[in-house]
C-alpha cells in the first residue's frame, strides 16, 4: 500500500509536518494491525430442491442476514429473481402472518414459484414439488423473509432475541433490507415493495414508514422506495375482532335474534367482554362459528374452537393450527390442510437443509407456525401508518378476500373509510379475460 501526501504549502516547519507524517503513519500501521471486518454472509445459490424434477427454471438464493448482534439474531430468506426482466421489475420484499408462520406459506403456497403435488404422502422421501405456473416471480423478483425471528429458519443464539414485538420485529426487517440492498447493489435502482398478508398486514405499513423516514433522512442505501401491498390484513385486534360479528351475521351463521343480543349487550365491544349476557352470547357465537368452518381440517383451522376465547388467541391468521411431532396426517380431502403437513416433512429432512444452506443446530425442528415464544403487540393500530405513507406519495395495494373470518373485509374497508380520502373511481367490478374477478374502487391515495 502506498501512503501520498499531498502538501500544498512549505514554510521551513519540517520539523512539524516530519511529526505528523510519521503520526499519521503510526495510525495508519495500528489500522492495518486490526482485524478485517467479518465479511458478509455468503448467499447459497440453489440450482436443485429435494422433490423437484430436475433443474429450478428459476434464480434461487438463500441465505442469512444479521440483524441483532448482542443476541446473534440472523434473518433467513428465499430470494426468487424475476423470470422476466430481472434489472428492471419490480422487487417485492414479502412477509407472512402469524405472527411467526414462516415465510415458506408465501414461497409454496401463495405466491412463489413452486408448489406441493396433490398426492398423498407415503414417507421414505420428500413430498414431491412441482412448479407453478402463477407465480408471482413471473413479474417481480420477490425476497421471501423469516420473520419475525423465531419463524421458519430464523434465529437467535441467545433466548432474550426471541422476545420480539411489532415494533422491534419491523425495525429488524428494515436492517436486514438495508444490510442485503448493500450485498446486492444492483438491484437498488428496481421499484421497490414492501409485501405481506394476515398479521404481517399490520407491521408492512409500519415498515414502509421506517423506510420513508430513512429515504428522506437520506439514510444509505437509498432505497427506490414505490409502496405497499396488504392481503387480508390486520389493522389491530379492536378493528379486527369488533368486525366480525357484523361479518358472521352478514353470512347468515348467526341469526338476527343473537345479532341484536350481542348489539345490545357488548354495545360494539365484542373484544374485551364486560358483562356476562356479553360474555356468552359471544361463547355462543363462537360455538357456531366453529361448526361451520371446516372442523375436520385442524391444520387449516381459522377460528377458535368451542370453549376457546376469541379475545385470548396465540394466532390471529388462518395459519393456526396444532402440529404433533411428527403430526398427525389429516384428511387428504382438506387438502389445503394437507399442503402444510407436507411442509413439515420437506423441511425438515437432512437433504433439503443442505440444499437451502440452513445453518446447522440453529433450528432442530422446522414448524410452519411455532407457538410458544414470546411475541409482543406493541402497535395497537396500523391506521396511522396507513395514513403516514400514503400521504407521502407512497402507493398502497390492500385486498380482501370475502370469506375471510379473522380479518372481514367490512373490517378493512372501515378502516380504510376513516381515512377520508377522495374517492377516484367508485366501487366496481374488475375483470381477468373478459371474466369478474373482484370488485374494486380507488382512492386519490389508496387503492382497495
Amino acid at each position: 500500500m502506498a501512503l501520498k501526501l499531498l502538501w500544498l504549502h512549505a514554510d521551513g516547519h519540517c520539523q512539524c509536518h516530519l511529526s505528523l507524517l510519521l503520526r499519521l503513519v503510526a495510525c495508519l500501521a495500528l489500522v492495518l494491525l486490526l482485524p478485517p471486518p467479518p465479511p458478509a454472509q455468503a448467499a447459497t445459490v440453489v440450482t436443485h430442491l429435494p422433490g423437484f424434477d430436475g433443474p429450478l427454471p428459476f434464480y434461487l438464493e438463500t441465505g442469512y442476514v444479521g440483524v441483532e448482534e448482542e443476541t446473534g439474531t440472523e434473518l433467513f430468506y428465499y430470494f426468487v429473481e424475476s423470470e422476466r426482466s430481472p434489472r428492471s421489475d419490480v422487487v417485492l420484499l414479502w412477509l407472512s402472518g402469524g405472527p411467526r408462520c414462516s415465510v415458506f406459506s408465501g414461497f409454496v403456497y401463495e405466491i412463489g414459484p413452486v408448489m406441493f403435488v396433490a398426492e398423498r404422502y407415503s414417507g421414505g422421501t420428500v413430498p414431491r414439488l412441482e412448479y407453478n405456473p402463477y407465480s408471482w416471480t413471473k413479474l417481480a423478483s420477490i425476497l421471501f423473509v423469516d420473520s419475525p425471528v423465531g419463524s421458519g429458519f430464523s434465529y437467535a443464539h441467545d433466548p432474550k432475541g426471541y422476545d420480539v414485538g411489532d415494533i422491534s420485529s419491523s425495525m429488524q426487517i428494515v436492517k436486514f433490507l438495508r444490510k442485503w440492498l448493500d450485498d446486492h447493489p444492483k438491484y437498488l435502482s428496481n421499484p421497490f415493495y414492501i409485501g405481506g398478508d394476515s398479521y404481517a398486514g399490520k407491521v408492512v405499513p409500519l415498515i414502509t414508514q421506517y423506510l420513508s423516514e430513512g429515504i428522506e433522512e437520506m439514510r444509505h442505501p437509498i432505497i427506490n422506495l414505490k409502496g405497499y401491498l396488504v392481503g387480508n390484513p390486520s389493522a389491530g385486534d379492536k378493528i379486527d375482532v369488533n368486525s366480525r360479528v357484523p361479518y358472521s351475521h352478514s353470512f347468515g351463521v348467526i341469526s338476527d335474534q343473537l345479532y341484536e343480543a350481542a348489539l345490545a349487550n357488548c354495545k360494539g365491544d365484542y373484544e374485551n367482554p364486560t358483562n356476562k349476557p356479553c360474555t356468552d352470547v359471544m361463547q355462543t357465537i363462537n360455538n357456531l362459528m366453529s361448526e361451520v368452518l371446516e372442523p375436520a381440517c385442524p391444520f387449516d383451522w381459522p377460528w377458535p374452537m368451542p370453549g376457546r376465547d376469541a379475545s385470548n388467541r396465540k394466532s390471529l391468521t388462518e395459519e393456526h393450527y396444532w402440529l404433533g411431532d411428527p403430526p398427525v396426517e389429516p384428511p387428504f380431502s382438506c387438502f389445503a390442510a394437507y399442503r402444510y403437513y407436507l411442509s413439515y416433512f420437506w423441511a425438515n429432512d437432512n437433504a433439503t437443509r443442505a440444499a437451502l444452506g440452513i445453518k446447522e443446530g440453529t433450528v432442530t425442528e422446522w414448524i410452519r407456525c411455532p407457538t410458544g415464544l414470546p411475541y409482543t403487540r406493541d402497535l395497537p393500530s396500523s391506521i396511522e401508518c396507513h395514513f403516514n405513507v400514503t400521504t407521502r406519495g407512497y402507493r398502497a395495494l390492500v385486498y380482501s378476500g370475502d370469506h375471510d373470518p379473522i380479518v372481514p373485509f367490512s373490517g378493512t374497508q372501515a378502516w380504510i373509510r376513516s381515512l377520508n380520502f377522495s374517492i377516484v373511481d367508485d366501487w366496481r367490478a374488475w375483470h381477468l379475460d373478459g371474466q369478474a374477478a373482484g370488485l374494486n374502487s380507488q382512492s386519490s391515495m389508496l387503492t382497495t
